[in-house]
């Protein structure tokens, strides 16, 4: 009578998930970015393995945006130097052996994408003691 029906746990959750987006901070974004790049590739890797090619391809496409459009457009390569540059091309790998292993249904380029944003997203949080003190000084002396 008013539309489609809507699943209210989805519904819930793309709540949540808008207020956590809206109220975050951008180094809990990127942090964001980091989950949902491994969530797609963890559904990836279902899919691979229930040969469902449809949510293979969907996971890992959703991945590699992530990756590239997310993490790798939020660097700021001219502040950022040698260390933006060599996340640059970090990311660009990784984007390129999710599209392998979609093409080749290769298990271990997921794993190895996964394991490297792993220890990426493990050092980004180790750093958020010292960023986000930071960030909430600067928010709060804002009129």
């Amino acid at each position: 009578m008013f539309g489609a029906a809507i699943n209210p746990v989805n519904a819930y959750k793309s709540v949540g998930i808008e207020t956590s987006v809206q109220s975050a901070s951008p180094h809990r974004l990127i942090v964001l970015l980091f989950e949902g790049a491994a969530q797609a590739i963890v559904d990836a890797r279902a899919g691979m393995a229930a040969k469902d090619i449809a949510r293979k391809g969907l996971s890992i496409s959703k991945a590699i945006d992530i990756i590239l459009n997310g993490l790798r457009a939020s660097l700021n390569r001219e502040e950022g130097g040698e260390l933006a540059e060599n996340l640059y091309a970090l990311y660009d790998y990784m984007a390129r052996r999710l599209l392998h292993a979609n093409m080749h249904n290769d298990a271990a380029a997921l794993e190895e994408v996964q394991k490297l944003l792993g220890e990426i997203h493990e050092a980004w949080l180790a750093i958020a003691n010292k960023v986000e003190p930071q960030a909430a000084t600067a928010n709060a002396s804002r009129p």
